[in-house]
């Protein structure tokens, strides 16, 4: 009875009215972080994915091309930017994009900012670029009279010529190349070193620039990028692109990139969508910027 009085007195003074209006709002304020949590991974920061030394694409000091891009975004979406490093190898969505936050609620990090496009370990984005492997070599040598990468063959096998084509132990510039019949000039490189911070594409193009090779194969944006720093030193690289063949599906050079987030993440996936189409024209500057030879 005792009770019963209580509460029919707080009701009177308007107690319990008060309470069920700020339990009401505050069920309303959960109720809404949530839903925006599903878009929104987190309220505070946009949290990517990144290598911590592979140039062109990103580092820690924010000098790639990603990093630019996520800048871009992090601005759009009014979040602060923030970083989850590690070398972009096996390993990498599972230390990153995968694996929980050790300091708070959530995951490491939110986005990837560059994958295959049918990447299956994430759930990937519509493509915000495409590119391809480029033939590369240092004009005013021997090779110049090569305006294409077709003509390479002719050069060496009918015209005699010796060259040394630095490759990486794997990827398909070495189908390009045997199918061209340059096995023989073949220098190998290591695809992936033991040192995460050694960038196998910037090695051979720099050999390539100091004559220790006279042409390699790789991926367009790598080769733009150092193309675009070595020619401030005086050395001038030509870059042929390679091109797929219809007729050998194999042959493919050519590939588009998406950015990824974690499988079931639909708003979020969404979200990013919408910003790589709204801001194309931004995210396509940033490539050029860099030297990305871009295939619409």
């Amino acid at each position: 009875m005792k009770f019963k009085k209580n509460v029919a007195y707080l009701n009177k003074l308007g107690y319990l009215t008060n309470m069920k209006k700020l339990f009401m709002i505050f069920l309303l304020t959960i109720a809404c972080e949530s839903l925006y949590a599903d878009e929104m991974p987190d309220l505070k920061f946009l949290k990517v994915c990144a290598d911590p030394h592979m140039l062109p694409f990103s580092n820690q000091k924010g000098e790639g091309y990603e990093n630019k891009i996520a800048e871009l975004f992090a601005e759009k979406l009014g979040l602060k930017l923030k970083y989850e490093f590690f070398p972009q190898r096996i390993g990498f969505i599972r230390n990153t994009l995968n694996a929980e936050s050790e300091e708070a609620l959530g995951f490491k990090c939110d986005l990837v900012m560059s994958v295959p496009r049918n990447f299956e370990l994430a759930a990937t984005t519509v493509p915000y670029f495409t590119s391809t492997y480029t033939l590369v070599y240092a004009k005013g040598r021997k090779l110049d009279s090569i305006t294409d990468p077709e003509m390479l063959s002719k050069f060496v096998v009918e015209g005699g010529n010796e060259i040394k084509i630095g490759l990486p132990d794997r990827g398909p510039q070495q189908l390009w190349v045997f199918y061209n019949e340059l096995m023989g000039s073949m220098v190998r490189y290591s695809g992936q070193s033991g040192d995460p911070k050694l960038n196998p594409g910037q090695q051979m193009i720099e050999d390539v620039a100091s004559n220790k090779i006279d042409a390699t194969i790789i991926w367009g944006p790598t080769a733009g990028y150092f193309a675009q720093k070595l020619k401030k030193d005086n050395v001038e690289l030509v870059l042929l692109p390679l091109t797929d063949d219809p007729k050998k599906p194999e042959m493919r050079f050519s590939y588009s990139f998406s950015m990824a987030v974690r499988h079931g993440e639909k708003d979020w996936k969404e979200k990013i969508n919408n910003l790589i189409k709204d801001n194309k024209t931004e995210i396509d500057k940033i490539l050029i910027d860099y030297g990305v030879p871009l295939i619409k």
